[in-house]
Formats: C-alpha cells, sequence, structure tokens
C-alpha cells in the first residue's frame, strides 16, 4: 500500500466509522418526533431526501446520474427493480420510525445485526448459493435466537425480521441495478415523492400535520430529515470505495451496537434474561459469520481461480 492509498484508506475508514455512527445514533433524532405520526415523518423524510440529493446533483458532476438514466431506460426491465427498491426501502424507513419512537429501540438493533444473516438466507434460497460449514452453524444459532424470543415473549420479533429481511432484499435489488449511491437514492425517494407530498399537503389542509409555524422546531427537525438521511449515506458511498469488504465487514456492527446500547441506557427498554441469551445466539453467529468470511477472503486472495470463492464475491 503506498502513500496515496493509505490516506484513501484512512479517510474512507473515518467516513464509514462516521456513517455508521451517525446511523447508530438515529434513535436519538427521531426520539425527537415521537409526538409526531410515523407516516408524517417518512413523508418528510422522502420529501426533504429529494430536495437534497437534488441539489447534490445539480451542485455536482451529473454524469453518473444521465449514465444511469440511460441505462435504466434501456433496459427497461430495470425500471420495475427500481420501483421495487423504492417501495422496500420506504417500507424499512417507515417500520424503523414507527418502531423508534413506539420504544423498540432493541428490536431495531436486533434487525440490523441480523442483516448481513439474512443476505446469506437470501442468497441460499433465491439463488441457490453454496455455504460452508461455519455459516450455517452461524445461520441455525441465529434462528435458535429468534425462536427464543418468540417462545420468551409469545409474539414473532416481527420488528426484527421485518428490518432484516426488506433490507436484504433491497440490497439484493440494488446490486442488479447497478446505480451511482446519489443518483440511486434521488431516483427511488423520486418514485414515492408524489404520495408523500400528497399525504404532506392533505395534512397541512387540515390539523393534524406539524409542519407549520406554530411549531418552528418540529417544522425543522422534519427538515433535518433530509439531512440525516443523505449525509450517511454519502459518507458511505466514499468510504465503501475506499475499504476492503471485510473492513466494512466488522464496521457495519457500529450501528446496532450504539442502538443497542442507547436502547438499554438511554431508552430504558427492558432486556430480561430470556431476550439476553436470545441475543448471545445472534452475537455468537455473527462471530462465527465474520470470522468465516474473513478466512474466504483470505483464501480467495491467494487462490483468486478458486470457483467457489467467486461465487462468494460474485454477489
Amino acid at each position: 500500500m503506498n502513500e496515496n492509498e493509505y490516506k484513501n484508506y484512512r479517510r474512507g475508514l473515518l467516513s464509514t466509522c462516521l456513517c455508521y455512527v451517525i446511523w447508530g445514533l438515529l434513535p436519538l433524532y427521531w426520539h425527537l418526533l415521537t409526538h409526531v405520526n410515523a407516516n408524517e415523518i417518512l413523508a418528510h423524510r422522502i420529501a426533504w431526501s429529494f430536495v437534497l440529493m437534488s441539489a447534490i446533483l445539480i451542485f455536482s458532476n451529473q454524469k453518473h446520474l444521465r449514465d444511469d438514466c440511460r441505462r435504466l431506460w434501456a433496459e427497461k426491465k430495470k425500471l420495475f427493480f427500481l420501483i421495487a427498491a423504492a417501495l422496500l426501502i420506504t417500507a424499512n424507513w417507515l417500520t424503523y420510525i414507527w418502531a423508534v419512537t413506539h420504544n423498540h429501540v432493541l428490536d431495531t438493533s436486533i434487525g440490523y445485526y441480523l442483516n448481513p444473516l439474512m443476505s446469506v438466507f437470501l442468497g441460499i434460497t433465491c439463488f441457490s448459493e453454496k455455504l460452508n460449514t461455519p455459516k450455517k452453524a452461524s445461520l441455525i444459532l441465529a434462528a435458535t435466537g429468534i425462536i427464543l424470543m418468540t417462545w420468551q415473549y409469545s409474539r414473532f420479533p416481527w420488528i426484527s425480521v421485518f428490518l432484516a429481511s426488506s433490507f436484504a432484499v433491497y440490497g439484493a435489488v440494488k446490486k442488479s441495478l447497478h446505480l451511482h449511491p446519489v443518483s440511486g437514492i434521488t431516483l427511488e425517494t423520486l418514485i414515492v415523492l408524489a404520495p408523500a407530498v400528497i399525504y404532506i399537503y392533505n395534512l397541512g389542509q387540515g390539523t393534524g400535520g406539524h409542519f407549520s409555524t406554530a411549531d418552528v422546531p418540529t417544522a425543522l427537525l422534519l427538515i433535518g430529515c433530509g439531512a440525516v438521511t443523505a449525509v450517511p449515506l454519502l459518507l458511505f458511498a466514499y468510504g465503501a470505495n475506499n475499504l476492503p469488504l471485510n473492513v466494512l465487514g466488522f464496521i457495519q456492527y457500529i450501528s446496532p451496537t450504539i442502538s443497542f446500547l442507547l436502547s438499554v441506557f438511554f431508552f430504558k427498554e427492558e432486556l430480561g434474561f430470556g431476550k439476553l441469551i436470545a441475543l448471545s445466539f445472534i452475537w455468537v453467529s455473527l462471530i462465527i459469520f465474520t470470522i468465516s468470511s474473513l478466512q474466504v477472503k483470505i483464501d480467495y486472495v491467494k487462490n483468486p481461480q478458486t470457483k467457489s470463492h467467486y461465487n462468494l464475491f460474485r454477489r
């Protein structure tokens, strides 16, 4: 690694860590909006994210947006994937906002702990990908954790599972589109922009909306939804281009860990012995999964012609 590569690596590491720290602290931001309906928060998040991302595109190089639009127009089948991605991320955002504003921060952290494992499960079921023994063990342990939580609380942890599965499917759809991160999120918010704006307008016509001069702090927080969405995405886009996948694999656990600590020590959510045991199964499964992934990537570097390793990197 030469000096320039080291500088890029260091900047990428800093920006990616900052991205995951922001994502981990997001429950604190949504907590300031607990008096606002989750649907209204989501509508403003979509609207102001589109405004901010559009501004970024206007004042930066728009070549990637033009290239992405040409590609989508040439392969119209991909337009359906783009619509699917927009609907998936919208559902994910709504569930996350609702969960945080209804004191389920711990469930959201579990969901994002499960996300990489859910991506692997998706690869098995939808793409017939093969797993080594450690990864199979990690999936079994994670499933055991979910079963224990269901048995302990007599309810399925739908928030955690839906957040993990919807984001895993969203990631798979996004990979098939090959869009630039900035133009991708701009186009996704554009697709759901009209319903969001209509919803905000209808609220403004009645008495149920919170976006008004009568409540300036809340209005500013709703506008800020665009910034807390766009800024970490931009940081991640920069960092991901300068870091190897194994480093990203470790860093991604910063976000759910911060959320987990906030749920216990700030939001004072109950962490019973049963849930702690269930979480332990998930944490152990993640340790096994991460070590296994690292070993496969090391082997791939030593022997890049190995077919099984190629299949792993193709995802």
